[in-house]
C-alpha cells in the first residue's frame, strides 16, 4: 500500500536531485528518504532512480511518475492557497435570499458595506416569498434566508440564527391626511379601500389576521404584488395599507404618507436570519451573519 509521505519524498528527492536535500527540505533524516524511495521502488517493481556522482536522477519510468506526482502537489499547494483566500475572505461565496422589501430596506445596505469591505467574495442573490425562501434553505440552494416568523411547526430542519423586531403600521396618502387625526377602530380602518399584498404573503395572512381578532373579515379592494407598489397605491390615495414601519420612513418624513393610529395596537412582528439545522455557515456568510443589525439566537451561527 502506498503512502502519501512516500511521493513527498519521492516528489522532493526529484525535485532536489539529491537524498540529502530532499531529508533538510522535509525535516527528515538521509536514511528515511533512502527507505521510503526503496519500498516505492520494491512495490513498483522498477527503478526511479539511479545514482550520479553528485545525486541521484529520474528514470524515464520514473519521470513518467513524476508528472502526475509533480501536478497531485500542485493542486495540493493550489487547495491550501485556496482555502488560505476564503480564511481571509479574500474569496468564497454569500448565498443569502429574501423577499424584495426585505432585500431593498434591510440586506441592502448591509450587502453593500460587505462587498467594499470583501470585493473577492461573490454574492449569490435569491428573492421570493418567505415559503419559497424556506424552500430554498431547505435544498440548499442558498445557506441562509431572511424570512417572517414564526417558521411553519413542519420546518424542524430549520433553525433561525437571528433575529429582529418589525413594527408594522397603517398608512394613507395626503388625501386621506384628516382620516390620520385621531386613532381609529378596525372597523373604521375598513371602511376604506384597503390596499394589501397578494394572499399568499406573510404581510397580508398578518393583517387578515389582525382584522379577524377585531372581528372584521377582511376584503382588499386593490392586490398587489410588491411593497413598492402597495406604497404607491397609498400615496396615490387609492386608501389604507398596512406596512412595515423601517419601509416608509422616507415617506412619513416627506408627508407624502401619514400614519393611521389605531385603537388597538397593531403587535410586533419578527423577522429572522434561518439556515438547515444541521447546516454551518461558510466564513463569509458567518461574517455577513454578525454584520446584521439583529439579535443572535445562535451566537456561532452553526450547529454544535
Amino acid at each position: 500500500m502506498f503512502h502519501l509521505e512516500w511521493y513527498r519524498i519521492f516528489y522532493h528527492t526529484a525535485k532536489t536531485g539529491n537524498l540529502t536535500r530532499a531529508a533538510e527540505a522535509l525535516f527528515i533524516t538521509q536514511p528515511t528518504v533512502s527507505y521510503a524511495i526503496k519500498q516505492m521502488e520494491t512495490a513498483l517493481g522498477l527503478r526511479l532512480f539511479q545514482r550520479m556522482s553528485k545525486g541521484v536522477e529520474l528514470t524515464a519510468e520514473g519521470r513518467e511518475l513524476f508528472a502526475f506526482v509533480e501536478q497531485a502537489f500542485q493542486l495540493l499547494e493550489a487547495g491550501e492557497r485556496k482555502v488560505q483566500e476564503l480564511k481571509a475572505l479574500e474569496a468564497g461565496e454569500l448565498r443569502i435570499g429574501a423577499s424584495d422589501s426585505l432585500i431593498k430596506h434591510l440586506l441592502l445596505p448591509q450587502l453593500e458595506q460587505f462587498r467594499e469591505s470583501y470585493p473577492g467574495v461573490r454574492i449569490r442573490l435569491s428573492h421570493g416569498k418567505t415559503s419559497e425562501i424556506v424552500q430554498h434553505v431547505k435544498e440548499g440552494l442558498i445557506d441562509c434566508g431572511l424570512v417572517h416568523l414564526p417558521l411553519p411547526a413542519e420546518e424542524p430542519v430549520l433553525k433561525v440564527v437571528s433575529q429582529l423586531g418589525v413594527q408594522d403600521c397603517f398608512v394613507v396618502g395626503e388625501a386621506h391626511r384628516s382620516f390620520a387625526l385621531q386613532p381609529r377602530t378596525a372597523e373604521e380602518l375598513a371602511a376604506l379601500p384597503l390596499l394589501s399584498l397578494s394572499a399568499k404573503s406573510r404581510t397580508r395572512q398578518f393583517m387578515e389576521r389582525w382584522f379577524a381578532v377585531e372581528g372584521i373579515a377582511m376584503a382588499p379592494d386593490v392586490e398587489v404584488g410588491s411593497i413598492d407598489l402597495l406604497i404607491e397605491f397609498a400615496k396615490r390615495g387609492f386608501g389604507i395599507a398596512l406596512i412595515n414601519r423601517a419601509f416608509v420612513q422616507a415617506e412619513l418624513r416627506l408627508g407624502t404618507l401619514v400614519e393611521v393610529p389605531t385603537v388597538h395596537q397593531v403587535p410586533e412582528r419578527k423577522i429572522g436570519l434561518v439556515i438547515r439545522h444541521t447546516s454551518r455557515l461558510s466564513l463569509a456568510a458567518l461574517q455577513f451573519f454578525h454584520s446584521l443589525p439583529m439579535q443572535q439566537t445562535d451566537k456561532k451561527g452553526d450547529s454544535d
